[in-house]
């Protein structure tokens, strides 16, 4: 089986049209990683095409965009994704994310953590307040839909993902809490529950530029009628539209 011959469970129906389907999304797998197939089947779901990086390359294959999945890199025997901040993958794509082309970048869950330590988003992530691993539905709203990665939802919309997680609590100091609200960069926030202790109930957050967004739910969890939370939750399909439409219309 090639990394893209994933195996389909149910009716395949790419959300998008043809014209997305030449956009080549990234898929970055670690020691520990767990959530790499379900990221590149979702990019699959969404009409794009999901190209399997490994850590240890340091070509970037061409690739559109780039997704950091989520699982365990390097068994987090430091910190949750300090050892694979320094993949020579790591170092292409924080230059590509950095670079004037400006490559859209998501990290999910332990994608997320590698992305603060790679300091391509500020903060840092440590255990859950109540020191207990979590999973559940969690419900998010959409607080900036200008990013790269939102773009298909409306700002303010509620929507239902899967949440997992243990080093899931979102922390900065309060100046730089301060400057990711009053600059929009706060991308998504728990609703109902912190299930966490994320400082200000953050669960996502976006660079200035708005290619680079983390947050600790899982969205590739939710890409399929019948299999996302309730059993009917297609909530999370919209990063990976967003992002493809980004790409066509040339706002990389």
């Amino acid at each position: 089986m090639t990394p893209t011959d994933l195996p389909l469970i149910g009716d395949y129906s790419p959300a998008s049209g043809a014209a997305l389907s030449g956009a080549r999304i990234g898929v970055v797998t670690f020691p520990g990683t767990l959530d790499d197939r379900d990221a590149a089947r979702a990019v699959r779901l969404a009409g794009g095409e999901p190209v399997m990086l490994w850590h240890g390359d340091s070509s970037l294959g061409d690739v559109d965009a780039v997704v950091i999945p989520g699982g365990f890199s390097y068994g987090d025997y430091l910190r949750a994704g300090a050892i694979a901040r320094f993949a020579p993958m790591m170092s292409r794509i924080i230059d590509a994310a950095n670079s004037e082309a400006r490559l859209p970048v998501l990290g999910i869950c332990n994608g997320f953590q590698i992305l603060t330590e790679s300091h391509l988003l500020p903060g840092s992530m440590i255990k859950n307040d109540h020191l207990k691993f979590i999973c559940r539905d969690q419900v998010l709203r959409v607080e900036n839909n200008a990013t790269a990665w939102t773009g298909a939802y409306a700002a303010g919309q509620e929507i239902t993902v899967v949440l997992k997680n243990q080093d899931g609590q979102y922390v900065a100091d309060e100046s730089t809490l301060d400057a990711l609200e009053a600059e929009g960069r706060v991308a998504l926030r728990y609703v109902g529950w912190n299930p966490n202790g994320s400082r200000r109930d953050i669960a996502g957050i976006s660079n200035a530029a708005g290619n680079v967004v983390g947050l600790m739910p899982h969205p590739e969890h939710a890409v399929e009628a019948g299999y996302g939370p309730d059993h009917t939750g297609t909530d999370g399909l919209g990063f990976f539209t967003s992002v493809l439409t980004t790409l066509v219309g040339g706002t990389k």
